[in-house]
């Protein structure tokens, strides 16, 4: 070969690669199913509370109680992982957490609302952060940094997939059985997918990097300006979805066809999961800043036709848009919350990340169901989140750190056989 020569081109990534990387299917198929539970069990509570004779009220209540809680737990539960490893903590979780779903029916029924509350309350609290132990094993699973943005983006993009298989899952099991079978159907997966990813040879080996190697002065403060912003964009990000659920339900009752309640979510995550597909096949050219950036860019242009108040078809064909790139905004996040985190904290940060969208996501919800009766407004909510996340992003720019992927995360121990390799 000429010494000329240019160098031949990387080979082209593709989710077959991915996949068949070792443990990957294992961790993600994993995790998805430990995960599906954040989909099943607040839709199951529901159900279950109305049947039992409480109203639709407590019902939601109790619904609002389980994700707030799960939501607010999530960086302790980072926090603990980076301490003492992911097994030692995703295991009692999934424990505690699928015995109180599953004994919230008899000792609800028999104990009053104060107990039942009490269960959901620590059932939420009890939710394993399967979500940010992924995001904390992919530097080392993964240790080719074009195989890591590929399996990020399908990670974050077949989340969305969780709310759509969850509900219909729980609906068709209160409707053939009832919603305590759904119940204790949701503790099942939710044991079984943490196992199936705590017994994982990288999961089980894993150990976050000492905190000796964060940059001078940072090794006791997590959040820095940067991630700090980052952190308040994403909440604006969370505001949207959660204001679309409420103008999904406005939807459905201002054309009278219930189902449109559920199929413009649908349409979001279906949005979400071929964006997810779409960002993960390719090679993006310019930084992971600048690619947040226009993410957010789009994300806010994709909700500004709900304005027009479109019907019922235009306003499913619309809403996947911004679904689109959302998956572009969450998985450049985790990226730059990697740069901007000192070594030995990455799973903490990532859950703050998490409980950032989720705080969001109740507050987005929360006034939309009280301005629900103004179809103009709750139309808009979604872009008025979008909004804010784009100029906090835009004022944090400067702030927001050199970007990429790094692999200084994480130490790992050779699991038995060798195959899972230390970066």
């Amino acid at each position: 070969m000429s010494p000329t020569a240019p160098p031949a081109p990387a080979p082209r990534i593709t989710y077959g690669a991915v996949l068949g990387s070792p443990y990957v299917a294992r961790l993600l198929g994993g995790t998805l199913t430990g995960r599906l539970p954040n989909g099943m069990a607040p839709v199951a509570i529901v159900l279950w509370a109305t049947t039992s004779g409480g109203s639709i009220a407590f019902g939601g209540l109790l619904s609002a109680l389980y994700g707030l809680a799960s939501a607010l737990a999530q960086p302790v539960k980072g926090r603990l992982m980076d301490r003492h490893g992911q097994t030692a903590v995703h295991l009692p979780a999934a424990l505690l957490n699928s015995a109180l779903l599953a004994t919230l029916p008899p000792a609800g029924l028999y104990g009053g609302p104060g107990l039942a509350t009490a269960i959901v309350v620590a059932g939420g609290l009890t939710t394993p952060a399967l979500e940010a132990g992924l995001r904390a094993l992919w530097p080392s699973v993964l240790p080719d940094h074009r195989l890591r943005h590929a399996a990020l983006a399908l990670d974050a993009g077949t989340q969305g997939l969780l709310y759509i298989a969850g509900p219909l899952l729980v609906a068709a099991l209160a409707s053939t059985y009832d919603p305590a079978v759904a119940l204790a159907v949701t503790a099942v997966l939710g044991i079984t997918g943490t196992a199936v990813v705590a017994f994982a040879p990288p999961s089980r080996c894993w150990r976050p990097a000492p905190s000796a190697q964060a940059p001078a002065g940072m090794a006791h403060r997590l959040a820095g300006p940067g991630l700090m912003l980052l952190f308040v964009s994403l909440a604006g990000i969370g505001f949207a979805i959660g204001a679309m659920n409420v103008w999904a339900i406005a939807m459905a009752r201002h054309h009278e066809q219930e189902l449109l309640s559920g199929i413009l979510p649908a349409a979001f995550s279906t949005g979400s999961f071929l964006g997810g597909l779409l960002y993960g096949r390719r090679r993006w050219r310019g930084t992971t800043r600048n690619r947040l950036i226009g993410g957010g860019t789009f994300f806010l242009a994709g909700w500004l036709p709900l304005v027009a108040l479109p019907g019922p078809y235009a306003a499913t064909a619309a809403v996947a848009v911004p679904g689109v790139f959302l998956t572009v905004v969450v998985a450049c996040a985790y990226v730059t919350t990697d740069s901007l985190t000192p070594a030995g904290r990455t799973s903490e940060a990532y859950a703050w990340l998490i409980l950032s969208i989720g705080v969001g996501q109740s507050a987005g919800t929360a006034l939309a169901g009280r301005l629900a009766e103004q179809p103009l407004t709750t139309a808009a909510l979604p872009a008025v989140g979008a909004a804010f996340a784009l100029v906090v992003l835009l004022a944090a720019r400067r702030r927001l750190g050199p970007p990429g992927c790094l692999s200084r995360r994480g130490r790992h121990r050779r699991p038995p056989g060798g195959r899972h390799k230390t970066p």
